[in-house]
């Protein structure tokens, strides 16, 4: 099962790579992003917002760098079987998500406005925290 969870996190970090990396291209090309979702329109309006970038740097390329390196460590995980690796792949996500959930919550509370891409993104860091937490459960310290 742990091989299996690790493979699939691999599959869904690429998938998540890929959808960060069309924004950020979308971005660095200037070019508006192509969302015909109803009620899910509003990518444009979100990716040209204030809150689109982080220290001068786009949060679509954050998502570029976290996905790439959820990746990298998915497949030393597979070649290495590394207990460490399994708890850094739990870290990194768990990251992962709290920062999704904090930009969902900018989208709809600040900028009232939402981007299926960033979504489809949350929702991708979320099942890999899923499979990064079913590969290597943490253990409870029984209490006496």
């Amino acid at each position: 099962m742990k091989r299996a969870g690790v493979a699939l996190i691999l599959f869904f970090a690429f998938l998540g790579l890929s959808d960060s990396i069309y924004l950020a291209q979308t971005e660095a090309g200037n070019t508006p992003l192509i969302c015909n979702v109803e009620n899910l329109s509003g990518c444009n309006v979100v990716a040209t917002s204030q809150y689109s970038h982080f220290l001068g740097i786009s949060i679509a390329e954050y998502g570029v760098l976290f996905y790439a390196f959820i990746f990298v460590i998915a497949a030393l995980e597979l070649v290495v079987f590394d207990r460490f690796l399994r708890r850094v792949l739990q870290g990194s996500s768990l990251i992962g998500v709290i920062a999704s959930t904090y930009l969902t919550f900018l989208e709809i509370f600040v900028i009232h406005a939402l981007c299926i891409y960033c979504l489809v993104s949350a929702a991708i860091a979320l099942i890999i925290l899923v499979f990064a937490s079913l590969i290597e459960p943490m253990k409870r310290v029984a209490q006496p």
